[in-house]
């Protein structure tokens, strides 16, 4: 499976996809049934004033995510590592898929949503740009961009690998690609946070076992996906700055209004019916790609303080980037806070982290409220860090210095205190029970996918 249409025939195939069929306005009548049914894969086969169809959801799935990259969850996060610690460089071809169709410039053409009721404009939130420097250095990241006229975006740079890249150019235009319409893999591997000097298109591809191809732009060295649904070739202005947001973000409100760079877009390619591909800002695709990729760096920073770590979850309700849950099996009663400090290191983004024992199933969040209602002791399993550096999109923190309070949670059973006491009850299971649920389950799934 290398791009978004074999994805999803295997969604149809596997009866996952849910179809739209009343035609629907990009201003907010999209976004709103995205919002009602997140969590589910849609294809919207009419949009208002526009020929093709529009897809949402390709990420907002755990178990979707896996499955498209063939994967279980426990094999991820060295599958993850090993990607980022060792990518194969997409082979570069002519031509592709998205070069059926090659036009000038008119972004008011593309579909492009307008999501919640303060939104300045439309805004493309599932594109990911790539950008090189005259040496070569590679970086493909996602990037809010508010369609401002025809011709033009403004895209939200935060001081990370694209913001080096585009300062080094002393303030001279610099060449990006624009691109939608992705296989899951590829959007996960931009969304990780890889080394600098480390292709994500390289990530990508080791993912996707050598299945990635890249054309190169026409007007510079830079690429793109070359079975993307949708390209734009641009140059972003690094010293033209106009006003963006305000904006939905991961935190589920509205983000400040700031000074941001402009993107002049010189030429567009895509398919000739060409699906587009959206993203619900807050939602739980968004929430997901900005959590899942990191759980492989704090896994492994945890592992330097503890034999084993099971599990490392950034939940959904800590909207995928200020929460963490992580399962150890520890070997002293310090060990939960030391693992406690090696996630805030590894991810300086948390909030709040929570250590459980190994028989807590980290992505079961009543078990984890559980484990903290009988295992925590507010005075002595408490780990507080105040006016630390904290995330600019943490609403609750002082946003102009990004300093704020993170805060430990130690919900592991003291070795001081008897393991009965704090143990889950269990029921012994018969082949039988186990026939029964099994039949059982499978219809529970069935009815239950369209809440999921």
């Amino acid at each position: 499976m290398s791009d978004l249409r074999d994805f999803l025939r295997d969604l149809e195939a596997s009866g996952e996809l849910l179809e739209i069929k009343d035609e629907l306005s990009p201003r907010f009548e999209i976004s709103s049934i995205m919002k009602e049914l997140d969590g589910n894969a849609l294809l919207f086969k009419r949009v208002s004033g526009f020929a093709g169809k529009m897809f949402a959801g390709a990420c907002s799935s755990r178990k979707r995510i896996l499955s498209a990259m063939g994967v279980s969850n426990d094999s991820l996060y060295s599958r993850l590592l090993d990607a980022i610690k060792n990518p194969h460089t997409p082979k570069t071809v002519s031509d592709g898929p998205v070069s059926e169709m090659v036009e000038k410039p008119n972004l008011h053409k593309i579909p492009v949503l307008t999501h919640f009721e303060r939104d300045p404009g439309p805004y493309f939130t599932s594109a990911i740009v790539a950008a090189r420097t005259h040496d070569g250095v590679e970086n493909v990241s996602f990037h809010r961009l508010l369609v401002l006229d025809e011709k033009r975006l403004a895209i939200r740079i935060v001081p990370r690998h694209l913001h080096r890249i585009a300062t080094d150019t002393g303030g001279k235009p610099l060449a990006v690609s624009i691109s939608l319409g992705l296989h899951p893999a590829v959007l996960l591997a931009a969304s990780c946070s890889a080394p600098y000097g480390v292709s994500e298109f390289g990530i990508a591809n080791s993912l996707m076992g050598g299945g990635l191809e890249l054309i190169e732009c026409e007007h510079s060295e830079v690429y793109a996906p070359a079975d993307s649904e949708l390209v734009l070739e641009g140059w972003l202005h690094p010293e033209t700055l106009v006003d963006e947001g305000p904006f939905v973000d991961i935190s589920g409100t509205y983000d400040v209004v700031r000074r941001q760079p402009v993107v002049e877009v010189v030429r567009v390619l895509h398919r000739r019916d060409y699906v587009y591909q959206a993203l619900l800002p807050g939602g739980l695709e968004h929430r997901i790609l900005m959590g899942m990729p990191k759980e492989p760096k704090i896994f492994e920073f945890a592992s330097n303080v503890v034999p084993r770590v099971k599990a490392v979850n950034l939940t959904p309700g800590g909207c995928g980037y200020f929460h963490a849950i992580v399962s150890i099996e520890k070997q002293n009663d310090g060990d939960a806070k030391n693992v406690i400090m090696a996630c805030f290191s590894a991810d300086p983004s948390l909030k709040h982290v929570v250590v459980v024992d190994t028989d807590i199933d980290a992505f079961n969040l009543d078990q984890v409220e559980w484990a903290i209602a009988t295992r925590v002791r507010g005075d002595e399993d408490l780990l507080v860090v105040s006016n630390t550096r904290v995330s600019s999109l943490d609403p609750a923190s002082d946003q102009s210095l990004q300093t704020g309070c993170k805060v430990g949670v130690d919900a592991t059973v003291p070795f001081t205190k008897p393991r009965e006491k704090f143990e889950l009850p269990k029921v012994p299971m018969s082949d039988q029970a186990k026939r029964t649920l099994a039949s059982v389950g499978r219809l529970v799934e069935r009815t239950d996918l369209s809440r999921r």
